[in-house]
């Protein structure tokens, strides 16, 4: 099915099948949460952004808080595959540990702001929300837990702390690097957060060796 909107302004008059408009429609939105908050955000704005009227993006999302949840969706899911493939793509326990941090460092550097709405979200009074960021880093600490499991010495509850540990580490380095005007290089500010996880976590811990 294809949309047609007004034929006034950037992207309107344009026919797009609706998986297309929905993308746009975000791509637009995350523009205007990440410039402005939730609160401040106002679906007019949003609508003009994306080149559309406000009754298409109704047809989309029935309000402010459900685009907004889509939004964020997206974002958590995408950082916990990130950290999840870090952790998937080697079996080199070091290199791990430098993975999950990359993993921050890429997702706070990305062009579309997307860690405002995971980390710095004006919304959090809001119970979906908030069940939303804790997910981001839950499923994040599950994944980089599991690995300390099955390759040290640690029961769970050990291994989990740890990984809260390094995602902390790495979620708060990330976002003042870049708050710092990113004043190291990225791959620099990595080694030195990687490595000094890497010094507790592989120094103090027996890790079993991979072939």
């Amino acid at each position: 099915m294809s949309e047609t909107v007004q034929s006034n302004g950037v992207g309107r008059g344009a026919r797009l099948p609706r998986t297309a408009r929905r993308a746009q429609l975000l791509a637009a939105a995350q523009d205007v949460f990440a410039a402005n908050g939730y609160h401040a955000a106002g679906m007019d704005e949003i609508a003009e952004r994306a080149g559309v009227s406000k009754p298409v993006l109704y047809q989309h999302f029935p309000g402010k808080l459900e685009l907004y949840m889509a939004l964020l969706d997206k974002h958590v899911d995408e950082l916990v595959r990130r950290v999840t493939e870090a952790m998937d793509a080697t079996s080199d326990n070091k290199a791990r540990v430098r993975n999950a941090v990359g993993a921050y460092f890429d997702f706070v550097d990305g062009e579309s702001q997307a860690f405002r709405l995971v980390f710095e979200s004006d919304l959090r009074g809001e119970p979906l929300v908030q069940d939303a960021i804790e997910r981001a880093t839950s499923a994040s600490v599950d994944a980089i837990a599991a690995t300390i499991t099955a390759d040290a010495s640690l029961d769970e509850s050990r291994a989990r702390l740890l990984a809260v540990g390094l995602v902390g580490a790495s979620q708060v380095a990330a976002r003042s690097w870049l708050a710092d005007n990113r004043a190291l290089p990225k791959e620099e500010a990595i080694n030195l957060i990687s490595n000094l996880a890497w010094r507790g976590i592989g120094g103090g811990f027996p890790f079993h060796p991979h072939d």
